[in-house]
């Protein structure tokens, strides 16, 4: 396991500072920007001793690997990946879980997107396979806007059974597809549930399409054949949440 990250963005950045500021190592700043949106991160950081340090641009350009970076970069201590066990873990203290699987998306900014999506739901967690899948890279904190830093994104070996340990504790699971006979405003999804969805391309594999318990789709009503996995993510999360406040 690698020991350092970089996080760059001021959403990141301050949702960082807020929830772990003991992670941050050190903030590379843009030389000359002082504003208000800068300020409050440094008065945070400055609190807990961190080293500030300032530079040109081109300098936090290559330090971020982006020119996307808001005039601040951050080099934090990596955290452990949660895995299998710890998912039990937070299944067992919460009542009634929503959890969001993402099978096989491999953009870092669909999947910051995603997080941003599931943050917003108030999904508990995100699932995704180890392989086959992008993890939390610095490009996906900065597009998932500060909720990298808070929804617990679990990579797990084996997403299939995964999925099984899922049912027999009592969740149940529904996919998307394309060919699916109901939708996703005829589904009950209330209760212990969770939301599959697939790959940008491909959707779900056959093994987790098999290891739903239900399967439904989008209405499209133009002439377009899909929607971005981010996107759709956000369709099925909220008609959930609006089933479930009603």
């Amino acid at each position: 396991m690698k020991k350092q990250d970089t996080i760059f963005g001021i959403h990141a950045v301050e949702a960082l500072l807020n929830n772990s500021p003991e992670r941050v190592i050190e903030l590379w700043l843009l030389q000359g920007r002082d504003d208000d949106r800068l300020t409050p991160l440094i008065n945070i950081a400055s609190t807990f001793g961190t080293t500030l340090q300032r530079a040109a641009r081109k300098v936090l350009d290559d330090k971020a690997g982006s020119s996307q970076h808001q005039g601040i970069v951050a080099r934090v201590k990596a955290v452990k990946p949660l895995t299998e066990s710890d998912l039990d873990a937070l299944l067992d203290k919460t009542e009634v879980p929503f959890l969001l699987i993402l099978d096989g998306v491999t953009d870092p900014h669909n999947l910051g997107a995603c997080l941003r999506n599931a943050d917003a739901a108030g999904v508990h967690a995100v699932i995704v396979p180890k392989d086959n899948s992008v993890g939390l890279t610095s490009t996906v904190s900065k597009v998932a806007c500060g909720a990298a830093e808070i929804i617990p994104l679990f990579q797990v070996t084996n997403l299939a059974r995964t999925m099984r340990h899922l049912q027999d504790k009592g969740v149940w699971i529904v996919g998307t597809a394309g060919e699916a006979e109901g939708n996703v405003y005829q589904a009950d999804l209330k209760g212990p549930l969770a939301i599959a969805m697939g790959a940008e391309d491909k959707g779900l594999r056959r093994l987790s399409r098999e290891g739903c318990d239900s399967l439904v789709s989008i209405p499209m009503a133009g002439s377009v054949s899909s929607l971005n996995v981010s996107v759709a993510t956000g369709v099925c999360l909220f008609e959930a949440v609006r089933q479930r406040l009603a």
